[in-house]
C-alpha cells in the first residue's frame, strides 16, 4: 500500500505543477491579447502627439522613421513600468531549455532596463551563460543600442563578476545591474557561508549555538548589496527551479512561460502584469 500511496502522491504533485503552468500560460495569453489592443490605442495617440506626425492627404502610406519608432517604444516601455501597481526591483531569468538564444535573452534584459528594473540575474542550470559570459554581455550591449537607439546612454548597465561580485564594466549613473549565475552560485554561497561561520567559531568571535536563520542569512548576503529576486521568469516546460539560488527565493514569485525563443515584449509585459496583480502573503 505504501508504494501505491507514494505513486498517487507523485501523480497529484505532477498534476499540480501542470495546472499551475497552464494557468500562467492562459493568463498571459489573455493579457497579451488585451495588451495589444491597448498598445495600439496608446500608440495611435502618442506617436502624433509626441513627434508631431501629420498624415498627408496624398500620402497615407508614409512610413514612420526608424528613430521615431524606437523613441515611441521607449516612451511606451517607460510608461508601462510606471503603470504597474508594483515593479520587481530584482528579476531572475531562469532558462530551463537546452538551447538558449543570446539575442532573445539580451532583449529580455534590455526590456527590464527600459521599464525600470534595477537588477537582472540570468541563469541556466548547464552553466552555458557562465562559460560564455563575454558573448552574452556583448549581445546585451548590442541590443541595448538596437532597441534604445541614441537614448541608450541613459540606460547604462553594470556587469558583476560572479567570483568577486565586483563590476566588470562600470558606467556612471548605471540604472541596471546584470549578473550571470550558474548552479555553483547557490551551492558555493552556502558552503562559503558555512566555512566563514566555522572560522568565526574557531576565532572565538561566535559560538556554535549562535547559528540561526538570521545569522546564516547575513553570512550569505555579505556586502554584495544585491536584493533577493522579487520575480523569477522561468522559461521551459520543466517544473523545477533547477538550483536557482535556493536560499534567496523563499519569498520570490515564480511565473512560468513556455519558451524564451522569439519571445515578444507583449509576453514579457504580461508576465510583469501577472506579478503586479498577485497578492504575496509572505507565509501568512
Amino acid at each position: 500500500m505504501a508504494v501505491v500511496y507514494e505513486f498517487v502522491w507523485r501523480m497529484l504533485h505532477a498534476l499540480l505543477h501542470l495546472q499551475r503552468t497552464l494557468l500562467s500560460w492562459f493568463r498571459i495569453r489573455i493579457w497579451n491579447w488585451t495588451w495589444r489592443l491597448w498598445r495600439r490605442a496608446v500608440a495611435a495617440v502618442l506617436v502624433p502627439a509626441v513627434f508631431g506626425f501629420q498624415n498627408h492627404p496624398h500620402n497615407n502610406k508614409k512610413l514612420v522613421p526608424t528613430g521615431c519608432k524606437k523613441s515611441c517604444c521607449r516612451v511606451l516601455w517607460k510608461s508601462d513600468g510606471k503603470s504597474l501597481e508594483k515593479l520587481p526591483l530584482h528579476i531572475g531569468l531562469l532558462i530551463a531549455e537546452e538551447e538558449p538564444r543570446y539575442t532573445d535573452i539580451a532583449n529580455l534584459v534590455v526590456w527590464c532596463m527600459a521599464v525600470g528594473i534595477s537588477y537582472v540575474s540570468v541563469y541556466d542550470n548547464q552553466g552555458i551563460f557562465r562559460r560564455n559570459n563575454s558573448r552574452l554581455m556583448d549581445e546585451i550591449l548590442k541590443q541595448q543600442q538596437e532597441l534604445l537607439g541614441l537614448d541608450s546612454l541613459k540606460y547604462s548597465v553594470e556587469f558583476l563578476n560572479n567570483s568577486t561580485d565586483k563590476p566588470e564594466q562600470q558606467v556612471l549613473s548605471c540604472q541596471a545591474t546584470v549578473k550571470v549565475l550558474s548552479p555553483d552560485d547557490g551551492k558555493r554561497g552556502i558552503v562559503t557561508a558555512a566555512q566563514k561561520f566555522c572560522q568565526l567559531v574557531e576565532q572565538q568571535q561566535k559560538r556554535s549555538t549562535d547559528l540561526d536563520v538570521n545569522m546564516l542569512d547575513s553570512l550569505l548576503r555579505g556586502t554584495k548589496g544585491v536584493p533577493d529576486p522579487d520575480l523569477v521568469m522561468k522559461f521551459g516546460t520543466v517544473a523545477s527551479t533547477l538550483g536557482f539560488l535556493p536560499w534567496h527565493i523563499r519569498l520570490t514569485e515564480i511565473i512560468s512561460l513556455p519558451s524564451h525563443i522569439n519571445i515578444t515584449y507583449e509576453h514579457f509585459f504580461s508576465a510583469l502584469k501577472c506579478y503586479a496583480g498577485c497578492e504575496q502573503r509572505l507565509g501568512k
